[in-house]
């Protein structure tokens, strides 16, 4: 007689597996950030622009006469003095100021109201030279789009800082002589 082997039971298993992080993940939901050490991108759109025109006028004059010296003072003859002045200034001045971009930042805290404070730096380099995106600012969850992404006029109290270093740069700066002869003049 012929032992015959007795096949393996078949272990049923779910084909949904459990996330580390529990009942975060559900099956429809969007991956959103929502808590520390998520990222999320903001888009930068900022424009401001200011205007000002100014305008400013001042005149004035003055006269003295002086009459003939009697007496003693004889010897003095009659004069007389006038003097004017005129002072008048215009000036316009129009700035427009634009910036662009998307940076990736990390939530580095989650206030008690479930706001979240947001920052991050990008460096890109070209040429050797470096231009910077630093931003930090708080962002409301719901705020947070269907892609993870937040736009630069929804970040509370954002700082957002566009600098750079390098040649090019360099260049672009005003020299030792014309700073100091700005200061003085």
């Amino acid at each position: 007689m012929m032992l015959s082997a007795m096949p393996a039971p078949a272990l049923a298993q779910s084909l949904w597996a459990d996330s580390p992080g529990g009942s975060e993940s559900m099956l429809f939901a969007d991956r959103k950030a929502r808590n520390v050490g998520d990222i999320l991108t903001i888009v930068i759109s900022e424009t401001a622009s200011t205007s000002m025109v100014k305008g400013g006028s001042n005149s004035k004059s003055g006269s003295t006469n002086l009459n003939a010296g009697v007496g003693i003072f004889g010897f003095l003859a009659a004069a007389s003095a006038s003097g004017s002045d005129t002072w008048k200034a215009n000036g316009t001045a129009t700035d427009v100021n634009r910036a662009t971009g998307r940076i990736t930042v990390t939530v580095t805290e989650v206030m008690p109201n479930g706001n979240m404070v947001v920052e991050g730096t990008q460096s890109i380099w070209n040429n050797k030279n470096e231009h910077k995106i630093t931003l930090r600012g708080v962002v409301r969850r719901d705020d947070v789009t269907y892609d993870n992404t937040v736009p630069s006029t929804q970040v509370a109290d954002a700082t957002i800082k566009f600098d750079g270093k390098g040649p090019i740069n360099a260049k672009q700066r005003q020299g030792i002589l014309t700073q100091i002869f700005n200061i003085l003049f």
